[in-house]
């Protein structure tokens, strides 16, 4: 069978449009028409229905998508286990959210390779929709990410939190904080939320950005307040270049790991989860911020 007809059959199973589908996939109508139909073919059974109101599954199709996402994530396992990684018996591909691959990389990175001395490991920084998306085809094998995809084929567990700190090159007070040069952060939907919540005049702002580097910059260049991840914000607190707008409550943003459900108890990721848990309970969200604010 034909990987392409499972990956057609997937993604009408979200869109149910045959339309929508063909723009997503780069396709054809007919085409995806073909597919599906050669799929049916296959199995001997008509998996959708076509009406005036749209498209649905047919009691068949619904039988046949879990085993659908089983075989495009075995396919992809499949792919990944041919593919040279070197001299290591596997290579690991981890994704981990953009804020996450800065000085706080290095000791995961180490204890990863302290643990698993055989294993190659990929590290790409990215969005959690990307990494969810990512997880369920099989591109990546497990992900740190800020907000948790509920999905029937997707496993996630807290690993604990991330504060994020208020800077600022004009004032170290929020009386002081300008509207007009505030820089609006927005890392997942809950800090959003958290935001808007603790500072309803500063949500409008006329500049936003979802990744801490990108906000230093335009700090920087143009000066300005905003949230930044913790360690950021007191690299630059201590370089000079802003002040920690001390009234300001800090953010926490919960950190969590996800896999495919095929591997949420292999031995791999277990030790994985276990070492991003060890490190998160050496980071306790509370003191550190305690300790910063003394």
């Amino acid at each position: 069978m034909q990987i392409e007809l499972i990956e057609t059959f997937l993604d009408l199973c979200e869109s149910r449009s045959f339309n929508k589908t063909a723009d997503k996939l780069g396709l054809t109508q007919s085409t995806v028409s073909g597919r599906i139909q050669a799929l049916e073919s296959v199995l001997g059974r008509r998996l959708f229905i076509r009406s005036r109101a749209g498209t649905d599954l047919t009691l068949e199709g619904l039988k046949f998508e879990p085993h659908a996402r089983a075989l495009r994530h075995a396919w992809a396992e499949a792919l990944h286990a041919t593919r040279s990684a070197g001299t290591a018996a596997m290579t690991l591909r981890v994704g981990m959210q953009h804020d996450l691959t800065g000085s706080m990389i290095g000791g995961w990175v180490r204890d990863f390779r302290t643990a698993l001395p055989d294993t190659a490991f990929y590290i790409e920084a990215d969005y959690s929709p990307a990494m969810a998306s990512d997880l369920l085809v099989g591109a990546l094998d497990f992900g740190m990410m800020y907000t948790a995809r509920m999905h029937p084929d997707l496993h996630f567990e807290t690993l604990g939190e991330i504060a994020y700190l208020m800077v600022s090159t004009e004032t170290d007070r929020m009386a002081g904080v300008q509207v007009e040069n505030y820089i609006l952060t927005n890392f997942s939907p809950a800090f959003g939320q958290t935001h808007a919540h603790l500072h309803p005049p500063l949500s409008g702002a006329w500049v936003s950005s979802g990744e801490s580097t990108t906000v230093a910059g335009l700090l920087t260049s143009l000066g300005g307040s905003a949230y930044l991840i913790e360690e950021m914000a007191r690299e630059m607190v201590a370089g000079g270049r802003v002040r920690l707008v001390a009234d300001a409550p800090p953010i926490a943003q919960t950190v969590y790991a996800g896999v495919h459900l095929r591997n949420r108890h292999r031995p791999m990721h277990r030790r994985l989860l276990q070492l991003l848990r060890n490190q998160f309970a050496g980071r306790r969200l509370s003191d550190r911020i305690r300790a910063g604010r003394s």
